[in-house]
């Protein structure tokens, strides 16, 4: 039913900054409960607050409990469905943006949610990676221009989650998907020490059975990308243990 998308089960220690203070609040609304536990789950690990609900019903309690700064929410509840709860939420003068995920694909679903005040709508089977990058979407256009973009950053590395750019002095790096995951989780991560089996877990979850080579290989192919210009080394490998990226004087 869904892709995790690159997220695995090691907590990030650092988390994007935005402009506002406090943790982003959100709703999770699914009537399959390892669907909203896996979506509330990575959003935590984006350092927000995340609640869940199976029912449309419940949905609305944890609404007014809760004051979601966004929902995601599923059509087909046991109760009342999506596009009830959606109104409900609009007639209590509730204005919360609304990010549907549902099996529902058709033409006239997707225009119903849309024009009856949805804000975006998400058919499953899902990539969680592409459902977080559209809720930041939805996110900075209804909190206006001062939203900030979620950047991570290391010394001169930084990289843009939105976009996926990923750039070091300036100048924009090519990397593949797999490079991509690994070093952004040895970003958030900064400045732990990660060994081979958590990015194992992390980025190809239980595809390879252990085998670190292949972590070797995805680092080495990193440090000739973020080091070809001469640059101070940003990759550390930590003798026995595994690698961090830091810069060399911490």
């Amino acid at each position: 039913m869904w892709s995790r998308g690159g997220y695995g089960s090691g907590l990030w220690g650092r988390v994007p900054h935005y402009e506002r203070v406090e943790k982003v609040r959100l709703l999770v609304v699914d009537d399959d409960p390892p669907i909203a536990d896996l979506v509330a789950t990575v959003a935590r690990y984006e350092g927000w607050e995340a609640v869940t609900a199976n029912s449309g019903e419940e949905a609305l309690s944890r609404a007014a409990e809760f004051h979601p700064d966004i929902v995601v929410l599923d059509l087909m509840l046991p109760d009342l469905d999506g596009f009830g709860v959606l109104d409900r939420l609009r007639r209590s003068g509730t204005m919360v943006p609304v990010v549907f995920l549902t099996a529902r694909d058709a033409v006239a679903d997707r225009v119903a949610g849309l024009t009856r005040g949805g804000d975006d709508y998400l058919v499953k089977p899902f990539a969680v990676e592409e459902l977080m990058a559209r809720l930041r979407t939805v996110l900075r256009r209804a909190a206006g221009p001062g939203f900030q973009r979620s950047v991570l950053q290391v010394a001169d590395l930084t990289m843009d989650e939105d976009t996926r750019e990923v750039r070091r002095g300036g100048k924009l790096l090519t990397l593949t998907p797999t490079e991509y995951e690994v070093l952004r989780y040895l970003m958030r991560r900064s400045p732990t020490v990660l060994t081979k089996a958590q990015i194992l877990d992390h980025v190809w979850e239980y595809g390879f059975g252990g085998r670190s080579n292949v972590v070797e290989l995805v680092v080495s192919r990193l440090r000739r990308k973020l080091d070809e210009t001469g640059d101070d080394p940003l990759i550390q490998t930590v003798r026995g243990f595994g690698y961090v990226i830091r810069q060399a004087s911490e």
